[in-house]
């Protein structure tokens, strides 16, 4: 573990070297590539003069609505899906529909609908969001032991009694697998929809950034993108240590 530990720090800080002096060893100009120390600089004058802090943190509201609710939606229907064959035949045409449509083409229609505000982007997220999450409690519930059902029916347990003993904590690893990638694809939901519209959050510095030809602008909302995302997908971790405490810590740690 510490070895481990120890190689992604290493790793790092030769990636941080790299970008310092790799790009004028290499004789790449500056706007195109801009050195460590020019982003560091660009991100304390956009801390001070841009409002850096408030983008940030509207894009995170964005990212944790967008999530929280895609997720819930998500594992609802895998979970309806999953116990309702009827209801999986009926559904699983248009959900699939739904998809297939690429969501970047969604977010002007939601700016259409509901203006330059914080809801179309956190749509775009839910849209995103849900499909993960549904496709692996669906999937966790389909393939739970049949003998098991079996065995409980036998017992003359409800039906309620068999989801919440067998159902319900047989799809909690896939469940979290799916929250983990959905913490991720929260953000790319969210700057799809500043960048289409927007004067607010990090995807509007990531356009303002690009039509003013400051790179290094750029770079700055990249990273805090991913400092978003980062945490996102680290806060899903933590939850999933505590409410999975049962499994191996291999299997429940594991990326």
């Amino acid at each position: 573990m510490r070895q481990g530990a120890a190689a992604s720090v290493a790793l790092l800080i030769a990636f941080l070297a790299a970008w310092e002096w790799g790009p004028g060893l290499l004789g790449i100009p500056s706007f195109i590539v801009p050195p460590l120390s020019m982003v560091a600089d660009e991100a304390v004058r956009m801390w001070h003069v841009s409002g850096l802090a408030f983008h940030t943190g509207i894009t995170a509201i964005e990212v944790l609505a967008g999530f929280v609710i895609g997720s819930l939606l998500g594992a609802f229907i895998g979970y309806l899906l999953g116990m309702s064959p009827v209801a999986e035949i009926a559904l699983s045409p248009y959900i699939l529909a739904l998809q297939i449509a690429p969501k970047v083409a969604f977010a002007p229609l939601f700016i259409m609908w509901m203006g330059f505000t914080v809801y179309p982007k956190i749509l775009v997220a839910i849209l995103i969001v849900f499909f993960p999450v549904m496709i692996n409690v669906l999937t966790a519930v389909r393939t739970v032991d049949p003998d098991l059902v079996n065995l409980a029916r036998a017992f003359k347990a409800s039906r309620a009694q068999i989801f919440w003993k067998i159902e319900f904590p047989a799809s909690l690893p896939p469940l979290f697998a799916g929250l983990r990638i959905g913490s991720t694809l929260a953000v790319v939901g969210v700057v799809v929809g500043e960048l289409v519209g927007g004067n607010l959050g990090l995807g509007y510095l990531l356009s303002f950034g690009e039509g003013q030809a400051n790179t290094p602008m750029v770079f700055v909302a990249i990273v805090m993108l991913t400092v978003v995302g980062a945490i996102a997908y680290l806060l899903v971790i933590l939850i999933e240590r505590r409410v999975l405490h049962y499994l191996p810590k291999r299997i429940q740690t594991g990326f």
